[in-house]
């Protein structure tokens, strides 16, 4: 048993604590939360700072961490998409390495789970002695050819029945974008996640050519397919923004993560909202600079009372794999938010989304949340020079 304090305790869901004490057993469970003036002081550990729950990364691609610094910034999503199909292919030497290299940064990093894009086995064997929890997205698409639904469900029901979970681990299928699934791949994801506890990830809004794709039938995709050999002439445009694509096609009863979201408004918001009441939203910041050199608008998300989350997205669009680093972006930008905010982003909400709130994403007695500690003088504090370090 361990008792741990700090000028801070942060437990997310309640108000922060002065002089907190956290009494933990030798497997990390909380035993008891108070303060100091309860214990004497050669019986606790105390640190500067401000002691928080572990970090939740709610959206990444780990089977591309090989690929780190050989895509451009700044390029728009077409062009890296591109960029990402063409340079792909690497040694299975090369790419083992790089993904231990990143699942170990991301708990360097404070991140005690992820939910993580699969399109391979490629990650399978490294999350099974992983110290991180995996929520696994498997992940489909056809390029919106409704006679190729069957082949590409084949493809990826393979993937997806590879994976062995470990213990905690979860698995589901989801379609990849508006942009790319079919509404026939949509039903065959659909009838494969027939438990309502399940999570489906989708990227949405990423680019405004996603969005002038469905309103207009015009625009960046059109030539991006035309590119490939793939016609999109049997396509009709709805005349509304992408995500109502999604929604018309999607299961309500799950609970569903909209990822990127660049683009979308408050009307977007709350049209999923209105679809369902499971509806978790991540931001992926820096990789939202990186490709398009844009941020959404978060105050379109405060405004409907979204639930947001926090990713990182892939090495192959972003400098590093760290949820603080993506809280710094968004507090530099869009400074109107506080810290408390976007640490419940960072934390309980994405443990939420995933599914994972019984034992992680808040400071609770009976949870193993992973403690970190920020290098915090007073919760006011918070800026670029913030540092974590894992506490428990």
């Amino acid at each position: 048993m361990q008792k741990i304090s700090a000028d801070w305790v942060c437990p997310v869901n309640v108000a922060p604590i002065k002089n907190g004490v956290i009494t933990l057993d030798d497997d990390g469970k909380i035993l008891l939360m108070d303060t100091r003036e309860n214990h004497r002081e050669e019986d606790l550990t105390i640190y500067k700072g401000a002691l928080i729950p572990g970090f939740i990364n709610t959206h990444c691609h780990l089977e591309l961490s090989h690929m780190k610094g050989k895509v451009a910034t700044g390029t728009t999503l077409i062009p890296f998409i591109k960029n990402v199909v063409q340079r792909r292919e690497a040694s299975d030497e090369i790419i083992q390495a790089a993904i231990a290299t990143a699942d170990e940064e991301m708990r360097k990093n404070g991140i005690v789970a992820v939910g993580d894009i699969s399109n391979q086995v490629d990650t399978f064997s490294r999350k099974k002695e992983s110290k991180i929890r995996y929520y696994n997205f498997i992940e489909m698409f056809d390029f919106l050819q409704e006679g190729d639904a069957q082949k590409t469900y084949d493809q990826y029901r393979a993937v997806f029945d590879a994976l062995d979970l470990p213990k905690g681990h979860q698995k589901t299928c989801v379609p990849h974008a508006p942009y790319s699934v079919s509404r026939a791949l949509f039903k065959k994801i659909n009838s494969v996640n027939s438990l309502a506890t399940k999570t489906v990830s989708i990227h949405n809004q990423e680019t405004i050519p996603e969005n002038e794709l469905f309103e207009k039938g015009t625009g960046g995709f059109v030539d991006f397919y035309g590119g490939f050999g793939i016609s999109l002439e049997a396509f009709q445009p709805s005349g509304q923004t992408a995500i109502h694509y999604a929604l018309a096609n999607m299961d309500p009863q799950h609970r569903s993560l909209f990822v990127h979201n660049t683009l979308t408004t408050r009307e977007d918001i709350q049209a999923a909202h209105n679809w369902s009441d499971k509806v978790y939203w991540a931001t992926c910041p820096n990789a939202n600079m990186y490709i398009e050199n844009r941020l959404p608008n978060y105050q379109a998300f405060l405004d409907t009372k979204a639930r947001m989350t926090i990713g990182t997205d892939s090495l192959t669009s972003n400098w590093q794999l760290s949820i603080l680093d993506e809280m710094k972006t968004i507090l530099r930008y869009q400074s109107y938010l506080s810290f408390e905010t976007v640490l419940r982003w960072a934390t309980l909400n994405g443990a939420e989304a995933l599914g994972f709130e019984a034992d992680l994403g808040s400071i609770e007695v009976g949870k193993r949340p992973g403690i970190n500690l920020l290098n915090m003088n007073d919760l006011e504090s918070f800026d670029t020079n913030t540092s974590v370090r894992v506490i428990a």
